[in-house]
């Protein structure tokens, strides 16, 4: 439906260049081993770029919170609430 096409970064420009610049060189070379060198660590630093997954503790969290409203929301249409009961929620920190 929507596809979005990002354009390549220069990280990762810089890394398919250096790769192809691995093929211009004989295996074992000192020419092929600087390439080499440059290449991991261009695949580092793109490793560092990457977006932190999101914790597992903080998805518990985000749950237990959403499942008290949830149960909360329930209550209210059995019962009438008070103001107190939005103090059961955790507070973010």
């Amino acid at each position: 439906m929507f596809s979005r096409t990002r354009e390549p970064q220069l990280l990762e420009l810089e890394t398919d260049k250096a790769i192809r610049e691995l093929s211009n060189h004989a295996i074992g070379s000192e020419e092929y081993v600087k390439a080499l060198d440059q290449v991991i660590k261009l695949h580092r630093l793109k490793e560092d770029e990457k977006p932190s997954p999101v914790s597992k503790d903080t998805l518990v969290l985000v749950g237990a919170n959403l499942l008290g409203i949830i149960l909360i929301i329930r209550h209210e249409h059995v019962n009438v609430i008070t103001s107190r009961a939005m103090n059961v929620l955790i507070k973010p920190r």
